[in-house]
């Protein structure tokens, strides 16, 4: 392809000039960090039926929706935040504070939500119109062209037609929940109810979880505290019961899908046939090693068909339902890692694959669907490097793929309903922030908008990316940032940043290689910052996702210290001072590596980290780990409790006090062990704070981390 990269090192090409410059603050980084981060357009749209695309700009009148034209690229003020305001005071309205977030209706209105109501607002008359409402507290709202909206009331769901308010579920007992998304979020699972395309059926998920233990969360901010319980399925124990209703419109009745037995199984991936005749569901075994994609009738609730099956010895991850062509139920897409790589296939409506698609060692990142003709199909992935993102075009007629993007980076392109030109908005390591307008050739037609560099002026070190190579032949992405002012004969110190597990990707060509503030204000501090991505993390491939199974923590340490093995050749740095940081599955690495390969790094913090993978959730854990009763062995490995007592160095966890991730028990149960050892720990809770520190409280935890760092390293 066009700038395929072959290298052993590639060189950033952000370095910026330390002259007259100054530090930002911590504060800055923390609190204030939007003002540091690269301006961008606000709600970048098409407009339906025009070849004309808007966006949201801020001028001396106030906040201004604006349209620009393709070809000549006239700038025209369609309306603005005050001339809105108006016309819902008009309409007995509340005023908005900000330019709301909107979808376009058709060529003239747009649509938003105030309050709990769905407003209609006409760009041409200036009329604004309430469309429909939901009651009071409802949330989980999913709404469908001409305006229908479904949402939730506590665990019952509920449709709003025309301000008709109707109750589709009347369940008392608030451990069944409907409408609401389930499995934890897991399988690309974001939401609880799907509208059929014509909006006469409404498919939900209902979730029963009278089986599942109540694991106890505290608040103290009441006297006395205050027990919630909160339903948490831990790996190994019993996980809730799901199933799927489907409510028709016109009679007012309930169907469900008759997904089988065990009950413990999962069901992602809730896909309506154009026609709505039927529902697609991936029927995953509890043991996630055996997908069925089953095809049910909507009307009886019966299995159709299951059209394939797919088995993996280690796991099976769908996280996609079939994608079906426009207005056509006989053919569809399907995007699949079981045959090594995300790739796409197209299959017929008895579920035989005609083609696969795409193919090669490279990842299919987001599928885009497909032009008005339903000749071509758009996706992003990763077939010019894993640190990029780019865009392309199949043809259905050829199967000949085109790249779209041309420029180095991490891309994301909204293409116009026709396929005829794109908007791709992108950063790389040495641009922060671009727009261009592109035809369908990918060919540039002119450039929207580039932000201006937002640490111009700042004193910021040089970044580089480079490639490592694993135990077992695999290439390694790394990121290393300089302090300012380097000093090549002088010893710094080295903060490691590490996150290490699946799905993640911390190292990508986008704006500083996809580091954060933070990371770029230890440098500032005087710290070489380091971080590798290792096996098990994403974007990579099933093998090199699938080394850690069964054994976490194991080949990401590894790898680990292939990366330390780098440093430690590198002249300028002070081998006796490596420190590591990380949060969430970071934490538990952090964590891992300073006691499972104790003397290599001097200081180590862990936040929100797990501790002994038996206490965190079955979707998660099981993926990777088995149950514990399947794999004691791996579990004992894995849990940090195990390697307590070889805590040389400096050690601090924090940990919100009222996670429903990672519960709170993980860092308890560490301190507890290190304790009765006799050993030393630091240890910090955050109180009410879940999985991550929000507001003013961020800020004393990245103040207590920088200071840990720079007092003991």
């Amino acid at each position: 392809m066009h700038f395929k990269k072959n290298f052993f090192f590639f060189v950033l090409l952000f370095s910026i000039s330390v002259f007259a410059q100054k530090d930002f603050t911590l504060q800055q980084v923390i609190l204030e960090a939007p003002s540091l981060s690269p301006a961008s357009l606000n709600q970048l749209q098409w407009i339906p039926g025009t070849d004309e695309f808007s966006y949201v700009e801020e001028s001396e009148n106030g906040m201004e929706l604006v349209a620009e034209t393709i070809e000549s690229g006239s700038k025209k003020i369609l309306t603005s935040l005050d001339v809105m305001n108006g016309s819902l005071a008009n309409s007995l309205l509340d005023s908005l504070t900000r330019f709301p977030s909107f979808t376009w209706y058709n060529t003239n209105e747009i649509w938003f939500w105030l309050q709990n109501k769905l407003v209609l607002f006409n760009i041409n008359n200036t009329k604004a119109t309430v469309l429909n409402e939901i009651s009071e507290g409802g949330s989980n709202h999913e709404f469908i062209v001409p305006g229908k909206i479904a949402y939730t009331i506590d665990n019952n769901l509920f449709i709003a037609d025309n301000s008709n308010q109707i109750q589709v579920t009347f369940d008392e007992n608030p451990e069944i929940l409907n409408g609401k998304a389930v499995h934890r979020y897991e399988f690309g699972i974001t939401k609880g109810i799907f509208w059929s395309p014509n909006s006469n059926y409404l498919a939900f998920y209902c979730k029963d979880e009278t089986m599942v233990t109540d694991y106890p969360l505290v608040d103290v901010t009441q006297k006395p505290a205050v027990l919630v319980n909160n339903k948490y399925p831990m790996a190994g124990m019993p996980s809730h019961h799901v199933k799927v209703g489907v409510y028709n419109l016109s009679t007012g009745e309930t169907t469900w899908l008759n997904t089988g037995e065990p009950k413990e199984q999962y069901l992602p991936g809730v896909t309506w046939s154009p026609d709505e005749r039927f529902i697609f569901i991936n029927v995953l075994n509890r043991d996630q090693n055996h997908l069925k994609v089953s095809k049910f009738n909507a009307k009886t609730g019966e299995l159709v068909k299951v059209l394939f099956e797919e088995t993996n010895e280690k796991y099976v991850e769908p996280e996609q339902g079939p994608m079906f062509f426009e207005d056509e139920p006989d053919m569809f897409i399907w995007q699949s890692r079981n045959e090594g790589w995300k790739q796409l296939s197209l299959y017929d409506a008895s579920g035989t694959r005609i083609l696969k698609l795409t193919k090669g060692e490279w990842e299919v990142t987001d599928f885009d669907g497909f032009d008005k003709s339903g000749t071509n199909i758009y996706f992003t992935s990763t077939q010019e490097s894993p640190l990029e993102r780019h865009y392309y075009k199949l043809s259905l007629d050829s199967y000949n793929i085109k790249i779209i993007t041309n420029e180095p980076g991490t891309h994301k392109v909204l293409k116009n309903p026709y396929g005829k030109y794109f908007l791709d908005t992108y950063s790389s390591s040495s641009v922060p922030y671009r727009v261009d307008l592109l035809n369908k050739d990918g060919e540039l037609i002119r450039m929207i908008y580039e932000a201006p560099n937002p640490l111009d002026g700042y004193n910021v070190g040089s970044t580089e990316i480079l490639k490592l190579k694993s135990n077992d032949g695999y290439d390694l992405y790394g990121r290393i940032i300089r302090p300012p002012a380097f000093i090549e004969t002088k010893k710094y110190p080295v903060l490691v940043y590490v996150y290490g597990g699946p799905h993640v990707q911390k190292v990508t060509d986008s704006w500083l290689a996809g580091a954060n503030l933070w990371l770029n204000y230890m440098a500032q501090q005087g710290f070489v910052v380091f971080t590798v991505d290792n096996r098990g993390s994403g974007n990579r491939g099933l093998e090199f996702e699938q080394t850690i199974f069964r054994q976490l923590g194991t080949v990401e340490i590894e790898d680990q210290l292939t990366g330390i093995e780098y440093l430690k050749s590198l002249p300028f740095v002070d081998a006796d001072r490596i420190g590591v940081y990380g949060w969430s599955y970071g934490g538990f690495m952090a964590t891992s590596l300073m006691i499972r390969i104790p003397g290599v790094y001097k200081v180590g913090v862990g936040g929100g980290a797990v501790i002994d993978w038996q206490y965190y959730e079955v979707m998660y854990t099981e993926r990777y780990m088995d149950t514990p009763q399947e794999n004691p062995e791996g579990y004992e490995k894995s849990s940090l409790l195990s390697y307590a007592e070889n805590l040389e160095g400096k050690l601090l966890l924090v940990h919100g006090t009222s996670d429903p991730t990672v519960v709170w028990q993980h860092t308890l149960l560490f301190a507890q062990k290190v304790a009765n050892l006799g050993i030393d720990m630091d240890y910090y809770p955050y109180i009410g704070h879940g999985h991550g520190v929000r507001g003013k409280d961020k800020f004393h935890l990245y103040q207590k981390i920088t200071n840990y760092f720079k007092d003991n390293l």
